[in-house]
């Protein structure tokens, strides 16, 4: 039986339903002079979110996978707004790269005023990396989580940063929650589906962690869901998920410049300078589900993402 059904609310799922169809709150406010650190900015939300934040003035540092695309995106930021992009290569199937990165971040002299997870990947069929860890866990999650830990200690001395996860609405698929004891889905039946659930549930349960380190620091940690927008995501899998996406669910689907618009708001407003720990849809909060409010279950899987990700830092028991 699922643990997590009693705490169900329709009201969570009428929230749900209305934020869908709410378009992002606006703000004024400048990001000149802000450093902001994007990653998959070459395409869908990840490549408008970084034209919104240049062009109202911030710098930036794009985190991506391939090199012509990149080349590119840097070019059309200078050229069109005259602010700093850097682009930084990195494959996040693959662990080397990701520690790679997060320490070449962690290095950095400037501050960085807000850092945007947004790489992700959608995967129909089981896929394990050259790691050993299940692909959608490991981009969609744990890149996410050996980035933002390598930056604990920069972030905290800067007494300000806003981090926020693209995240989904999508976790409330993974009506079981996260299953620690089996990341490689070996015992359970996978779908993409319950896969990138689970991997976006995991955002959301690395919150508490995250929320308790930045204690007293100035810096917040939010997931955001980005709406049903048009994206690439899922593009690499076969012809029947792709005519699915692109006569189905695309047709539909709203431009991923919302999406962009509720991040700069996320990350600029005064309005959320304090506010951490939190799951907006666009931006509006909202409670995710149940099993992504599980702390027992959170600390459980924090122990496998410190493993996972080569951390020595000391376990926590349950």
């Amino acid at each position: 039986m699922n643990p997590y059904l009693k705490s169900y609310r329709w009201s969570n799922i009428f929230a749900m339903l209305k934020n869908n169809k709410s378009v992002p709150l606006p703000t004024n406010q400048s990001a000149t002079g802000k450093l902001v650190v994007i990653t998959g900015a070459t395409s869908g939300i990840g490549y408008h979110t970084a034209h919104l934040y240049a062009s109202k003035g911030a710098d930036l540092i794009c985190i991506n996978r391939n090199a012509e695309k990149s080349a590119l995106l840097e070019s059309e930021i200078k050229q069109q707004y005259g602010v700093s992009c850097v682009c930084h290569l990195a494959d996040f199937s693959r662990l080397e790269d990701i520690k790679q990165i997060a320490g070449t971040l962690s290095t950095i002299s400037r501050n960085i005023d807000v850092v945007i997870h947004n790489a992700g990947v959608y995967n129909t069929h089981r896929t394990i990396t050259m790691d050993g860890i299940e692909e959608v866990f490991q981009i969609n999650y744990l890149a996410s989580f050996i980035i933002t830990h390598a930056l604990i200690k920069k972030l905290s001395s800067q007494n300000h940063a806003r981090i926020i996860y693209v995240n989904s609405e999508g976790h409330r698929f993974a009506l079981h929650g996260i299953h620690v004891n089996d990341l490689l889905w070996e015992r359970h039946h996978y779908t993409g589906l319950k896969s990138y659930g689970s991997a976006k549930t995991a955002q959301l349960l690395s919150l508490f962690y995250f929320v308790k380190k930045f204690t007293d620091t100035g810096v917040t940690i939010n997931a955001m869901h980005p709406g049903d927008v048009r994206t690439n995501i899922g593009e690499n899998n076969g012809k029947l998920y792709r005519f699915f996406k692109h006569h189905i669910i695309n047709p539909s689907a709203k431009p991923a410049t919302l999406s962009a618009q509720a991040l700069y708001y996320l990350g600029i407003s005064e309005d959320l300078k304090t506010i951490t720990g939190k799951f907006f849809n666009y931006t509006a909060i909202e409670e995710p589900a149940p099993h992504a409010l599980d702390e027992v279950r959170a600390q459980e899987l924090i122990n496998h993402s410190l493993r996972l990700g080569g951390i020595n830092e000391p376990q926590t028991t349950t």
